[in-house]
């Protein structure tokens, strides 16, 4: 049986998430920063310590809020506001029925790690009132530019890791430094009996999903 995990990609303008997902599906990467207008769901397939697994990858613009928190002062028994804005927002459409959320920050960018340190907080504040817990993984990139950094990477490693109760991983997409390795953790993550406890390869399968890429 082939499980399909829903995977969201969140991050500020510019840190370059939608190229850690290009480059895990098709293995390239381009100097030009082209701004994520419209949400891309990319439906690749993995193959994962003999076993295939389908991934739903949903690559979302910058948003302003998480949708589904609960606005102050609702009325009990009244839908929240977020929730409408959530169906009627194609570009969030999706975004709280995820099996794992990818935050990405730029290394070199102060603002860009403030912004996925909101967004992961209105996510445990949505996720309360949920039935489950959702994996969050923190990804700081463009490592290849450390020499820029503006927050150590111990402090920021120990504040995900021991604080927040995240993944973290650093990675280069522009080099494809460790964006395998971050997905195959966040497989790990979010449940699969056969990735757990065990030597973890991983491999792209872009024969079978290469071309499944839908804007919506």
């Amino acid at each position: 049986m082939v499980a399909t995990f829903k995977i969201a990609v969140l991050g500020a303008q510019g840190v370059g998430k939608s190229a850690i997902v290009r480059q895990f599906l098709y293995n390239e990467f381009s100097e030009v920063c082209v701004p994520t207008t419209a949400r891309r769901v990319y439906l690749p397939a993995v193959v994962m310590n003999g076993h295939v697994h389908d991934l739903q990858i949903m690559d979302f613009p910058p948003i302003t809020a998480f949708p589904g928190r609960h606005s102050r002062g609702a009325e009990p028994g009244l839908i929240p506001l977020c929730t409408l804005q959530e169906w009627a927002d194609v570009c969030c459409r999706g975004l709280r029925s995820v099996h794992a959320y990818i935050l990405v920050y730029d290394i070199c960018c102060f603002d860009s790690f403030e912004y996925i340190k909101t967004i992961r907080q209105q996510i445990l504040e949505t996720r309360v009132i949920g039935t489950s817990e959702t994996p969050i993984i923190i990804v700081g990139n463009k490592r290849d530019l450390q020499r820029g950094r503006v927050i150590p990477r111990w402090n920021v490693s120990n504040l995900v890791k021991k604080t927040w109760k995240c993944g973290y991983i650093e990675c280069s997409a522009k080099y494809n430094w460790h964006i395998l390795l971050l997905f195959s953790e966040l497989l790990k993550s979010v449940g699969c009996a056969r990735c757990k406890h065990v030597h973890t390869t991983i491999r792209f399968q872009g024969a079978l999903r290469r071309n499944r890429c839908t804007i919506m």
